[in-house]
């Protein structure tokens, strides 16, 4: 008898964990759904809305690009320099070039600029809303005519997405240009072969690949964090606690980055 109650008990909270899951997915679904309709929605571009989303677009962006793309630098160096030395003690320096571009351009900038981001500026929105939802302000804001999905939450997501883009971009560009004056020095005799090893490393498929993942990581960063505070909280008190520390926000997150970076690699090297 009592392992029957045990079973049911343990059913029954499975069947609920599963609700709340689907039911959470739904909303960032939705979510996304109203924020990509604003976005091609020409009101959203109007004189009234135009100087909110661009202030936003510049202090979330601006700051963050001097100083992430600095640090990118020099960590850059680091790793070119560790690349090219063991290329050499092997007897493979023919291949730095392409190993440093593959592993430092393809992969591990644009995965450092969406975390970056991510921890920097939507994780930390996501939470302040929350704890504004839960506090009831939010709803009182509601209740004011104030469109929040036009005035907070539409400027935040595009300002997200514009960063990562923005980190990766210039990050790329500027580790490219390390990797060629680490590697051959400041000389232009060599760049005719660097342009092209580096043509053939970016044909058109990898091109493609790298310029959706880059894609899916700004989506993904900007959209995740912010979903779930834009709906109202749920009663239990355990899953108001939860979500008001941006904990499921997180994994969600992370889980997400994961399975684009794990298709990205797939399709690059199967």
């Amino acid at each position: 008898m009592t392992r029957s109650v045990s079973l049911i008990i343990g059913l029954h909270r499975l069947h609920r964990a599963t609700i709340a899951w689907l039911r959470s997915w739904w909303s960032l679904l939705h979510f996304s759904i109203l924020i990509f309709s604003l976005g091609l929605s020409p009101s959203s571009y109007n004189r009234s809305n135009r100087p909110l989303l661009a202030h936003r677009l510049v202090i979330n962006t601006a700051p963050n690009l001097v100083w992430f793309s600095v640090a990118c630098a020099l960590v850059s160096l680091v790793l070119i320099r560790i690349v090219v030395v063991s290329a050499q003690s092997y007897g493979l320096s023919r291949y730095a070039l392409e190993m440093v571009v593959r592993v430092l351009v393809l992969e591990l900038i644009p995965l450092t600029a969406a975390l970056f981001v991510a921890l920097r500026l939507t994780l930390p929105d996501g939470i302040a809303f929350a704890q504004m939802r839960s506090t009831g302000a939010l709803d009182s804001l509601q209740k004011q005519n104030v469109d929040l999905l036009r005035r907070e939450y539409f400027p935040r997501v595009m300002s997200g997405i514009f960063a990562v883009w923005m980190l990766a971009i210039f990050s790329c560009v500027s580790s490219l240009i390390l990797a060629y004056l680490v590697i051959y020095g400041f000389t232009p005799w060599a760049l005719q072969g660097y342009t092209r090893v580096v043509g053939q490393i970016f044909n058109p498929a990898v091109l493609l690949i790298l310029m959706l993942k880059v894609v899916f990581f700004s989506f993904a960063v900007a959209l995740i964090p912010l979903a779930s505070s834009y709906y109202p909280l749920e009663p239990d008190r355990r899953h108001r606690l939860f979500a008001a520390h941006g904990l499921s926000e997180m994994l969600r997150l992370f889980s997400v980055i994961l399975l684009v970076e794990v298709a990205s690699l797939m399709g690059n090297y199967y």
